[in-house]
Parts: structure tokens; C-alpha cells; sequence
């Protein structure tokens, strides 16, 4: 079994999602694409705003002497976490994209 980019391999792939569900979710993964690329800067940044948001647990701060560098790396532990997240909104932006124009081709056959 060999795949071919061919236009007939392309002919008996059918859509999955519908055109206004493969609309929706490329709009939602463009938000979700620039909403989590900011946050994850702000948290990058060490923004004071988030303080709170981040995953610090008393005890555990308490026994690295209240020290700042601990703090920064759990920063830069959800600015990654936003971007996965990010980058996971890329990939079904991707799937949506290829779907709506799947979904407007003029004809396609189901095999």
C-alpha cells in the first residue's frame, strides 16, 4: 500500500466536519492560537498581574528559601504550558483549514 499525492488519492478523502463546524473551530483556534501565545509571553516576561496563576505551592517555596529563581522557573513552566497549548491550537487549525476546503470542493467522491 503506497500513498500517492496525487489528485485521485486526494478525490477519495471525504471531509469529517461539516463547512460551519470547520469554520467555527478555525476561528476558535485563532484565538486560542493568539490568546495563549500572549499569556505565555506575560508569563515569559514574569508579569506581576499572574502571580497568582502560577502552580506555587507554600510548603514547596518554603523549602527553597523563599527564593526568587524558584519562582522564575515556574514562570517559565506555564509560559510553556501555554505554548503546547498554543501549538495544539496550530494543529487544529491546520485540520480545520484542510477540512473547509474539502468542504468546498465542487464535487468529491466517497469511496
Amino acid at each position: 500500500l503506497s500513498i500517492r499525492a496525487d489528485r485521485n488519492f486526494v478525490k477519495m478523502a471525504c471531509p469529517i466536519c461539516g463547512p460551519l463546524c470547520s469554520r467555527y473551530y478555525m476561528v476558535m483556534s485563532i484565538w486560542g492560537i493568539v490568546m495563549l501565545g500572549v499569556l505565555g509571553g506575560f508569563f515569559y516576561w514574569n508579569s506581576p498581574a499572574l502571580f497568582e496563576d502560577i502552580p506555587l505551592a507554600k510548603e514547596e517555596w518554603k523549602h527553597n528559601n523563599y527564593s526568587a529563581q524558584f519562582v522564575k522557573d515556574k514562570y517559565e513552566q506555564n509560559a510553556l504550558n501555554c505554548w503546547i497549548a498554543a501549538g495544539i491550537y496550530v494543529v487544529l487549525f491546520l485540520f480545520s483549514f484542510i477540512q473547509y476546503k474539502m468542504n468546498n470542493r465542487s464535487n468529491y467522491e466517497m469511496s
